[in-house]
């Protein structure tokens, strides 16, 4: 996606700069208005473009990282921007607290530095494991 708007940049500066080359050769009044229009059309059309394919996914995606590091709870299973994996204990306004395997080693990070919220972690799958063994026992 990013090689297809570069490449669509590319060809409206082009097509910009031979406007205002062809109107600026011919000299005369009317044509050099319309080659600064047409001009000012393919800027505000290459920046229609960033803004679609570049500007709005990003803020996209910032809002929704930034949502799903409010929602984290304690017994939420995380992974940090690091590749660390744990179970959160702790949550406060900024700072998270999590425990990083059976040692039970806390780490203490900011909320910024969480990569995913991969949901309930060991309840869930302590509730799953509970509803089979009840399964096999019927």
């Amino acid at each position: 996606m990013k090689k297809f708007v570069s490449a669509l940049m590319s060809v409206a500066t082009m097509a910009m700069l031979s406007g205002c080359s062809l109107a600026a050769a011919d000299g005369s009044a009317t044509d050099s208005k319309a080659g600064l229009f047409s001009s000012l059309g393919m800027v505000a059309i290459m920046f229609v473009f960033m803004y679609v394919f570049m500007i709005r996914p990003e803020n996209k995606r910032k809002k929704q990282a930034e949502e799903m590091r409010s929602n984290i709870e304690v017994g939420d299973k995380i992974t940090t921007i690091g590749g660390l994996v744990g179970r959160v204990v702790h949550v406060t306004n900024d700072r998270i607290t999590f425990e990083t395997g059976e040692d039970r080693v806390r780490v203490e990070i900011v909320k910024w530095a969480v990569s995913s919220n991969d949901g309930k972690g060991n309840k869930e799958k302590a509730d799953s494991e509970e509803v089979l063994t009840d399964n096999s026992k019927a």
